[in-house]
């Protein structure tokens, strides 16, 4: 089945994505589902693989290597699907499927074994092709055919480059052809590689396939008669031809004998799990579509050869280089581990030095080494990047998994290999517990056995995987005796230096986090100066019980937030952060002094800043209802329930503290991580904006910033995504996110009924054309809101969410809308007696003839009567929350 597919156009006919699915889905799932009936194979005659039929068959071309059941050459291969062709005449040779899909990665059939019964196994390919045109013709062709019935195309990201033509999705089963986009010509000195970088629908075209299961597909290629092929030698090669290229494409594979496992127990026939301790895995992702082959628990290697799954057997007891290199920076690298071939046991525990200047010791770009503990068995870890896993994960090919931690920066446990003590002891040559004074340790986790370490023995101390790596403790009594004396004498002293150092330390600290400025910013402003405070470390310690783990309300993407309680018993969050670069404490310290100046009701109150640690701390207000998010979606808040009137205050509350961060304060701010998690709720369930980590201020006279892409992905703009380029509109989009969730109750990524994953502004959008809106809205918001107010919000949010950013609102429109809702619903709900004719100007001071206008252009008359709705607020509450208060 067909679960996504996005493309990625400028052109004004990216309305077509929804068609594209409707259309895709079809001819696929019929394409898919008549080629896996089972018994209708063709030509594909199957070869059960041997030894001897194995034996001397070519199992790699120029760097590439591959697995049974894919080969090269007469019974070397499974069934014909799986036969490789090498070209060796190219440098380097090129490898091929059938039908000339090139693969362009290894092949690896080896799995380690585990408990899952789902395998995804998988060929990264390149099927590109150019297409050379003349002024004669006018319409083109390429078609994409899987090579064999074992495999489905899943993701394919292609660029299209050329001169002045629209692209066409054929349906031959409907004889129809869907318009994907439209390629128009650039500047004649752009060259094709320029136009790829870009992709925006002028000269290029960016058409993105996820998680499809695609067995064939052709576009058409229509050339506009509009004069583009005239012969001029100094344009580029966009001007000759059409050229699809490849940016990343993975074919999905699998046995197609039989359709899932349970049929297999009933005809083994031809039965593809040929190794003992191997076990039949259904093809995740492709249900009814074949099967997979796995090693049970605790064995690895290919399970489609005889004797093929296998015990571990991949630790190397003894470095193979001399001299080899053990430290990176202030940090010891003992074998096991090491930094060069020949120096470490396993590629597992293979380590590279980026900078020993910084000691910056990684196993790769997400996960950095701050110490490695042999005796305790256990590795430091810390995450480079702003997206944290669930779980600590370390691929490597054809390695166990052997490692076990949390996906937050902490300690990780590892085993040496996958065996239990006593095999270990029975493969002397591989075991690792080499030194004669150590002992086999056995390594657990909460889903069962992992492994086996080495610890050395009691009274010995050192590396017990080395030879000789455990030494004898001996220390005589008078050693004993003296060594407490001197720790008695010097404890005074210690303690004295030790308060020093922190002293200094702090200190350092301080200045380097340019305390000083911020000092002379906070005095150079008598507001500032009222409110916001620099506080000391031993302040904040003792408000957090000195950072105790029990007093952390939550964990994101930039830090870690404690609850602490200040002297004078204000109740406050105090946001840790994780790291920030030297170049960006400058920055800092502006946008504490911008924050410190803002006076919202509907922002989140900033206290002051603690400047005396590595990475600056934030005290700001303690807001205790959590957020609007676990409100929404939380199982625990299921007994609370927010009425369609507190959806639409939080709404109006929450647009106007962004509206008034991107044009009331002195310099705009863009949030750049609007989300539900982020809109925090007091204790009268107000809103209150959060979490300014990722925002970037902004001079008033500047319209974007280029910033590296930061968010969160459900609510992330995508023309930002692909740009780079930050705006207001960026944070629009994410509202309007936040708006579907008040609509339809659902999370920004959530699993439908099928257990697929789904985007909501995606799910939105294309249910909203198809469906009427109150046949998708959350049944509360169904009952409780007017026709009209659910038809104005869901078109409010389908603006949001607009492609191009030029085409969504203001915040201040959004804003204005959403005021005018409220006030109409309020007028609906109470009336307007003449007693009230004093208090109606009033509720219009919001622009409400600018807010009228509005609504009409979002396609809603503001003149049509509301229905009666429940839970109404009173004028009177109504106009003191939100209009009367200033900002």
């Amino acid at each position: 089945m067909l679960s996504t597919i996005k493309m990625i156009d400028m052109s004004p006919f990216s309305s077509v994505v929804p068609v594209l699915l409707f259309v895709l889905f079809s001819a696929v799932n019929t394409t898919v589902r008549s080629s896996s009936v089972p018994g209708n194979q063709g030509t594909n005659s199957t070869i059960l693989p041997s030894a001897t039929t194995l034996e001397g068959c070519p199992r790699s071309c120029g760097n590439l290597s591959f697995d049974y059941p894919f080969g090269i050459g007469s019974g070397c291969f499974r069934n014909p699907d799986f036969n490789l062709t090498c070209d060796n005449t190219a440098q380097p040779p090129r490898l091929f499927l059938q039908g000339g899909t090139e693969v362009i990665e290894d092949i690896d059939a080896i799995v380690y074994g585990s408990t899952s019964n789902y395998l995804f196994m998988d060929v990264t390919v390149d099927f590109s092709h150019a297409i050379p045109v003349s002024p004669d013709t006018k319409v083109y062709n390429m078609s994409w055919k899987a090579p064999g019935r074992s495999f489905t195309l899943n993701d394919a990201l292609l660029n299209i480059t050329g001169c002045d033509f629209d692209i066409y999705l054929l349906d031959q089963d409907r004889n129809s052809a869907v318009r994907l986009c439209t390629v128009t010509c650039p500047n004649e000195e752009i060259t094709e590689k320029v136009a790829r970088q870009n992709c925006n629908g002028t000269g290029c075209c960016f058409i993105e396939l996820l998680e499809t299961t695609l067995s064939a597909f052709q576009f058409k290629f229509v050339q506009h008669s509009k004069g583009g092929l005239k012969a001029q030698t100094n344009r580029s090669s966009l001007w000759d031809r059409i050229n699809i290229t490849t940016v990343y494409a993975r074919l999905s594979w699998s046995i197609v004998d039989q359709p899932t496992c349970a049929s297999t127990r009933d005809n083994r026939t031809n039965y593809a799990c040929a190794s003992s301790n191997s076990k039949c895995c259904e093809s995740y992702g492709l249900p009814d579509l074949g099967y997979l082959c796995g090693c049970d628990s605790g064995y690895w290697g290919n399970p489609y050869i005889p004797n093929g799954c296998l015990r571990d057997n991949g630790y190397i007891p003894a470095q193979q280089k001399a001299n080899c290199s053990r430290s990176c920076g202030n940090i010891t690298v003992p074998f096991p581990f090491g930094l060069e071939e020949g120096c470490f046991a396993r590629k597992l525990f293979q380590l590279n030095c980026t900078n020993a200047t910084s000691s910056s010791l990684q196993f790769d770009d997400e996960h950095q080494v701050t110490y490695i503990n042999i005796s305790e068995g256990l590795v430091g870890i810390r995450y480079t990047s702003y997206y944290e896993q669930e779980e600590f994960k370390v691929y490597v090919p054809k390695q166990p998994d052997l490692y076990i931690g949390s996906g937050e920066s902490s300690s990780v446990k590892w085993a040496v290999a996958n065996l239990t003590c006593q095999e270990a002891k029975q493969n002397y040559s591989g075991y690792a517990c080499v030194s004669i004074n150590s002992t086999c340790l056995g390594v657990n986790s909460t889903d069962g056995y992992i492994g086996y370490r080495c610890k050395c023995l009691p009274g010995f101390q050192g590396n017990p995987y080395v030879q000789n790596g455990c030494e004898g403790i001996i220390i005589g009594l008078s050693v004993g005796f003296s060594i407490l004396l001197v720790s008695l004498s010097a404890t005074f002293i210690c303690r004295r230096w030790k308060r020093d150092i922190q002293k200094q330390l702090r200190r350092k600290h301080f200045q380097k986090n340019q305390g000083l400025l911020l000092e002379q910013l906070i005095l150079s402003d008598q507001n500032a100066t009222d409110k916001t405070k620099i506080f000391s470390l031993e302040e904040l310690e003792k408000a957090t019980n000195n950072f105790d783990s029990t007093r952390i309300l939550g964990r994101g993407g930039h830090g870690m937030v404690y609850k602490g309680i200040l002297s004078d018993q204000r109740v406050v969050a105090i946001k840790r952060s994780k790291h920030i670069e030297e170049g960006e404490i400058s920055q800092f310290i502006n946008e504490v002094a911008i924050l410190s100046q803002i006076n919202h009701r509907n922002i989140v109150k900033l206290f002051g800043c603690c400047l005396e640690t590595e990475v600056p701390l934030l005290v700001y207000d303690f807001i205790p209802n959590g957020s609007l998010f676990g409100v929404l979606h939380s199982a625990s808040s299921s007994d609370f329930s927010l009425s369609w009137d507190d959806c639409l205050r939080i709404a109006v509350e929450a647009a106007g503290a962004l509206c008034y961060l991107h044009s009331a304060a002195s310099i705009s701010v863009f949030h750049r991580d609007v989300k539900s998690s982020n809109i925090l709720l007091d204790a009268n369930y107000t809103a209150k904006v959060s979490d300014f980590g990722a925002s970037r201020l902004v001079p008033i006279d500047q319209t974007h910033v280029v910033t590296n892409v930061q968010g969160t992905f459900g609510y992330l703009d995508p023309e930002y995504y692909h740009t780079g380029q930050l705006n207001e509109k960026s944070d629009v989009y994410s509202f309007g996110v936040v708006l579907v969730e008040l609509l339809l109750r659902r999370e920004p990524i959530f699993t439908t009924v099928s257990g697929s994953k789904q985007n909501l502004s995606n799910y939105f959008l294309w249910e909203l054309k198809v469906k009427p809106i109150k046949e998708i809205v959350a049944t509360y918001v169904h009952e409780e809101a007017t026709e009209d107010e659910i038809n104005s919000v869901a078109s409010l949010a389908e603006k949001c969410l607009m492609l191009r950013s030029e085409d969504r609102p203001t915040m201040k429109q959004v804003e204005m809308t959403l005021q005018f809702l409220r006030t109409k619903r309020l007028n609906s709900c109470h009336g307007t007696p003449e007693n009230d004719e004093e208090r109606q100007p009033l509720l219009h001071t919001r622009s409400e003839a600018s807010s009228e206008q509005l609504a009409i252009n979002l396609g809603h008359s503001a003149n049509r009567e509301s229905q009666n709705s429940h839970n109404c607020y009173s004028l009177e509450q109504e106009f003191i929350s939100s209009v009367g208060l200033p900002r």
